[in-house]
């Protein structure tokens, strides 16, 4: 792992992190759009993170194997102190310790801008994103049931949370 690195994330990432998005998009529970994602989706994205960290993962060889970020959770000033996570890994870059680097930096610079809670939004169907996240010491704090569907098949939405 220590040849990988973060940096980051700017707009020069954005062709390799939509791809790395669609790759989910088109395979997986992990991603919840049906549809492949534009670079548009990557601007709307890093808006959102405007103000908190957001990476890219550089890979050994230059490539970007990942991207994540911390955004604000809720609008209004009551929930300043919460954020929520998203992080997407190359299939054939995980079980290297990727995802857990990027949530030790975010947690670090969380503390810095005053939040104290993470939230993770994921698809009940996408069992290793929540065994991460139990890892990690996070933990069901909500379930939306049967709120989404992709691939004819309905899944909820588990919230986990974080207290730091």
């Amino acid at each position: 792992m220590d040849a990988y690195r973060l940096e980051p994330l700017t707009d020069a990432h954005a062709g390799a992190v939509t791809e790395i998005f669609n790759q989910f998009v088109g395979s997986s529970f992990a991603a919840y759009p049906s549809t492949p994602v534009d670079e548009a989706f990557y601007r709307r994205l890093a808006g959102l993170a405007q103000g908190y960290p957001s990476v890219a993962v550089i890979a050994p060889d230059g490539s970007v194997a990942g991207f994540g970020m911390l955004r604000r959770w809720h609008p209004a000033d009551s929930f300043a102190r919460t954020a929520e996570v998203t992080y997407f890994i190359r299939p054939e870059h995980t079980g290297r310790g990727l995802g857990r680097m990027m949530l030790e930096r975010f947690e670090a610079e969380a503390h810095r801008l005053g939040v104290d809670t993470i939230l993770a939004s994921i698809s009940s169907l996408n069992d290793g994103s929540i065994r991460f996240h139990r890892r990690n010491g996070f933990a069901e704090c909500g379930r939306f049931r049967a709120v989404g569907r992709k691939f004819d098949r309905d899944f909820d939405v588990v919230w986990m949370q974080k207290r730091l």
